[in-house]
């Protein structure tokens, strides 16, 4: 599978009337399709079986590269695995993925792949660190993104305390930032982490979540009751 080819299975696949309203949602000036995401899915399950690893990546920089909507959300999904070894190639591609974010639909479809590599290797969480200070609003969002994993254990061990712990610094940090999207990704985190410790985000919500807008707050306490 080369890239030419990929580009024309993803082109043939495209809906017209469906790229037109997918480019309206998403605002982000780049080319679009118009192919459902399940779709998108299951061309890459089939990509996968047929490329080595190597491959895999090469394809994936590609796609992402080609900054055809759809063909960047292949290029995610390709390399969405939970067991990948050895992973640094696709750990360094998913990095430098993270300054270009420009809008939350590709660039979660990336984190969802980047929090497996976090996963395998917790102490590449010192890289994301560093896109809490970004310029880029979507790459200091992407920070919270990636770390999701960490808000759903039922059971943590003390170094995953470690890690939500520091996370819920860099959502300290954002409680006071007015983008919506960082408000909104503040509130995700935190509601999710709610179905496991509750006490920790009350514990938030009563101190720096307190800079919280209105509708963040209402969402990170969803399941608090």
């Amino acid at each position: 599978m080369t890239l030419a080819e990929a580009l024309a299975e993803l082109a043939a696949a495209g809906d017209p009337g469906r790229a037109t309203g997918a480019a309206a949602y998403h605002k982000a000036p780049r080319e679009y399709l118009g192919i459902p995401v399940p779709e998108i899915t299951e061309m890459t399950r089939r990509w996968r079986t047929e490329l080595t690893l190597d491959e895999r990546i090469a394809l994936a920089a590609g796609l992402w590269d080609s900054d055809i909507h759809e063909a960047k959300v292949a290029a995610a999904k390709l390399i969405t695995q939970a067991r990948i070894r050895p992973d640094e190639g696709v750990w360094r591609l998913i990095a430098s993925w993270a300054p270009g974010f420009d809008g939350w639909a590709v660039a979660d479809h990336a984190c969802d792949a980047g929090g497996r590599r976090l996963v395998a290797d917790p102490t590449r969480i010192d890289a994301v660190e560093g896109w809490t200070r970004h310029p880029n609003m979507w790459t200091r969002r992407a920070a919270l993104v990636i770390t999701l994993p960490w808000t759903k254990l039922a059971h943590p061990k003390p170094e995953d305390e470690a890690i939500r712990a520091r996370v819920l610094g860099w959502a300290a940090g954002y409680a006071s930032d007015p983008a919506w999207f960082i408000q909104k990704a503040v509130a995700w985190w935190l509601r999710d982490l709610s179905k496991h410790d509750p006490a920790r985000v009350r514990a938030f919500l009563a101190g720096p979540g307190a800079a919280l807008k209105p509708f963040a707050r209402k969402e990170a306490a969803k399941y608090l009751g």
